[in-house]
This record gives C-alpha cells, sequence and structure tokens, in this order.
C-alpha cells in the first residue's frame, strides 16, 4: 500500500462492499480500521515532551484547551501558546505572573496580558459577542477583583458580553441595590465574594436567574483561605445558587459562558 493510501481516510461504505463481495479480507479490513483509528487518535493530540495538547477538545466542549500557567515555566507557556496557535483561533492561559507574562508577549506574536485576572489571551480575529443577552460578574471587594476578572476575561473569550458590578458587598448594601437593575436583567450571575461570603444568598434571593458563586480567599485569620465563604455559599438557604472552588474565576466563568449559550440558542 502506497503512501497516499495509508493518508486517505477509508470509504466505509466501499470497503463493506468489498468484504461482502470476498474481494478483501475481514482480517485485513479490521486491521486497516484499527490503522485509520490509531491515525485519527494521533492527530488529535500534539506531543511537546512536557505536555499533551489536546486539538480536538474544542470538538468535543464547544471551547479550546485552556493553558493553566501555575506550576508552567514562562519557556513551556510560549511553547505551549505558539503551538496551540496553528490549531485554534483564541487561547487562553489562566494564572499567568507578570514575570511570565513579560516573557510570553515577547516570544509570541499578538497575545495580550490582563494584569488583574493574571491571565493571557490570542486571537486570531477580533472576539465576536456570538452569545446573546450578557453575564453580570457580580463582585463583593476591591480585594476580590482578580478573582473576578479572571471569570469576566474567560466569558469575553467565550463570545460574551460581560456587566461588571463591582464593590458591592454586603456592607455597604445599598452600593448592591443601586446596580439591581443590571443584576437582574443578566441571562446568568457569577458572585465573588471573600471574608464571609454572604453577597451570594442576598443576590440569590433577588433574581430569577441562575446564580453561580465564587467564595475567595480575602479575609482575616477565620475565614480559613476561603473555607468560611465556600461554608456560607455552601449552605445558603437562596435557591437556585450553584458554588465552584475557592478563588476558582475560570471555572465560574466558563459554566456561566456555557449556559448564557444555551441560553442565546433557545432566545
Amino acid at each position: 500500500m502506497g503512501q497516499d493510501e495509508r493518508t486517505t481516510p477509508l470509504d466505509l461504505e466501499q470497503l463493506l462492499k468489498d468484504v461482502q463481495a470476498g474481494a478483501l479480507d475481514p482480517q485485513e479490513a479490521k486491521r486497516l480500521l484499527e490503522e485509520q483509528a490509531k491515525r485519527e487518535a494521533d492527530g488529535k493530540v500534539d506531543d511537546l515532551g512536557f505536555a499533551q495538547l489536546d486539538l480536538d477538545r474544542e470538538k468535543r466542549t464547544g471551547f479550546p484547551e485552556v493553558i493553566y500557567g501555575l506550576g508552567k515555566t514562562a519557556e513551556q507557556l510560549a511553547a505551549i501558546f505558539q503551538r496551540l496557535q496553528l490549531h485554534a483561533d483564541r487561547v487562553l492561559a489562566t494564572r499567568v505572573d507578570a514575570a511570565k507574562a513579560e516573557y510570553v508577549l515577547a516570544a509570541v506574536d499578538g497575545v495580550q496580558y490582563h494584569a488583574t485576572a493574571q491571565a493571557l489571551t490570542w486571537f486570531k480575529k477580533p472576539i465576536l459577542q456570538v452569545n446573546d443577552g450578557y453575564v453580570a460578574v457580580v463582585c463583593a471587594g476591591t480585594a476580590d477583583l482578580p478573582v473576578a476578572e479572571e471569570a469576566a476575561v474567560t466569558l469575553e473569550c467565550m463570545g460574551n458580553h460581560v456587566e461588571r458590578v463591582y464593590d458591592v458587598g454586603v456592607a455597604g448594601i445599598h452600593r448592591l441595590f443601586r446596580r439591581l437593575s443590571v443584576i437582574r436583567e443578566a441571562n446568568v450571575i457569577i458572585v465573588v465574594a471573600g471574608m464571609e461570603g454572604a453577597l451570594a444568598s442576598v443576590v440569590g434571593g433577588l433574581v430569577a436567574k441562575p446564580v453561580i458563586a465564587v467564595p475567595t480567599s480575602v479575609g482575616y485569620g477565620t475565614s480559613f483561605g476561603g473555607v468560611s465563604a465556600l461554608l456560607t455559599m455552601l449552605n445558603s438557604c437562596a435557591n437556585g445558587i450553584t458554588v465552584v472552588n475557592i478563588d476558582n474565576g475560570y471555572g465560574a466563568g466558563y459554566s456561566a459562558g456555557r449556559i448564557n449559550k444555551l441560553m442565546s440558542k433557545r432566545a
């Protein structure tokens, strides 16, 4: 069998007809099918040695593989960025500190650093808001902004419009009421709060939309690095609240983006 035959996708119907007609041995047909399956599987992974890039993720899930920057070197981040640029129209990296970001910005064209979110993004074309409506990201205090911005940047990478409602914690709850109409009109609401985490319960009792709560590690000693806020949110008596892990702005943004996409399809 020549090189062209090895790389050309099999015509399954013709293969079965050949077996039926006796022109092809069933064992040979099995071998050909197994070889094609292996080629297809190999083609969905890009092996960099230190990383196995999942090139098929966007096809399966609707969004390309996202780079988790914590624990990776600047050189590894740059190499992954450059390789993903060949296969995707957008690349997102989270948890990237300023020193690593500086290296990647110098090594890879077109990358943007979002300092507060500690995220890197790249787009082949200007990102479009492909989903209708918007997601509100509601943040209790300025100290919670890194987590809130991680959620917002993730949402924007997924093609969502984001309304930021920041510094509206329960210690001055009148600030929340001033922005309540914006929050209520959102398709999905992300609530980011540290300390005791009460903001999620307050918002959950005022809206008729899905609420995704994000506890942050912001707080004094007995906040236990965000555990107090996490438990408050998990034990909320307000209906319709889903809680993600401590400081997981990315996870909240990704989930909200999926919900907003489904709501856009139904509109």
